[in-house]
């Protein structure tokens, strides 16, 4: 299959895209024609049918479609003028080659994260994780196979364990040149920070916010799951249960950025750089991707508030 990203003005396509969004729209003259946005792992794009034969078979949103069609070009994006659309069945299609997904190995990243909860010595602490990330076998699958964000950051299958261990690592580090710190306190609560998103965004190829995440978002509901947890442990301590509900609550820094609390103790200071960092040296990074080649001066990035640039 040619990817989106290979896509140049001009050719002829003939493959399988999933069709992310479909709008049935109509011209100022009154005829109906079909707006699409169609993906796969490497990107989106507009989609156009104008003419609404016997040559288009019915499918809707959320369906893989065999498209027929040329690229051309409108207000300088790249968009798909199709002109026959089949439902693709199973077994045509590989949903890998479809949705965005992190470059690294999952299993390999499972490993390292596995390694610092081992390391984790307070008992506590250790059965906490271990009630998640080793017992939960339903659970672990979707936290490994998760994305981290709608947008932004990490926005993609993989995404959450991703993030999740290049934020640990950092707190590793941090808490081995730091001796203020309670390394276990930080590590667990590093680990724990973005579990929420796993209700508060729907899985792929949805991605998108669902209920509980509108109302409530991932640092309550984050929080409200390690307190359930915790009740079903014999003894856990009162303060150390505190101090780690604490950290995810305050994870995001200020309450402007959506933090029920700032961070009062060291860990969840450690913890808000350490999310911080990661998630905009991603976002740098995933900036950089999707820019043309040759390109230095990439534009205001409201995210960055800055004119950004390649180095």
């Amino acid at each position: 299959m040619r990817y989106i990203n290979e896509l140049r003005e001009g050719e002829n396509i003939n493959g399988i895209y999933y069709c992310k969004a479909k709008q049935n729209l109509k011209t100022k003259a009154g005829k109906s024609y079909y707006s699409m946005m169609l993906q796969d792992k490497t990107g989106v794009i507009d989609a156009k049918i104008w003419d609404l034969s016997n040559a288009i078979e019915h499918f809707e949103a959320n369906d893989y479609i065999q498209v027929v069609g040329q690229v051309t070009s409108f207000q300088g994006n790249l968009q798909m003028n199709i002109s026959r659309v089949r439902r693709a069945q199973e077994g045509e299609y590989d949903i890998d080659d479809y949705m965005p997904m992190t470059t690294k190995n999952r299993e390999e990243m499972y490993r390292e994260l596995m390694g610092l909860i081992d390391s984790v010595k307070d008992t506590y602490l250790n059965k906490l994780l271990k009630m998640f990330f080793v017992e939960d076998k339903d659970w672990l699958k979707k936290f490994v196979n998760h994305s981290a964000a709608k947008s932004v950051h990490h926005g993609f299958i993989g995404g959450l364990l991703e993030h999740t261990l290049g934020v640990t690592k950092m707190c590793d580090y941090m808490s081995k040149n730091y001796p203020i710190i309670n390394r276990d306190l930080l590590i667990s609560a590093a680990i724990f920070h973005d579990i929420g998103k796993i209700d508060e965004i729907a899985p792929f190829p949805v991605n998108d916010y669902t209920e509980d995440g509108n109302f409530l978002g991932h640092i309550y509901m984050g929080a409200e799951k390690v307190g359930i947890a915790i009740s079903q442990i014999p003894n856990f301590p009162v303060n150390l249960a505190l101090e780690l509900k604490h950290c995810i609550l305050a994870h995001h820094g200020e309450l402007e950025y959506g933090s029920p609390k700032k961070p009062a103790i060291v860990e969840a200071v450690a913890l808000n750089f350490a999310d911080n960092a990661d998630a905009k040296l991603q976002t740098f990074t995933e900036v950089l991707g999707t820019a043309p080649e040759g390109e230095t001066w990439l534009g205001f990035n409201r995210y960055f508030d800055s004119n950004i640039r390649r180095s």
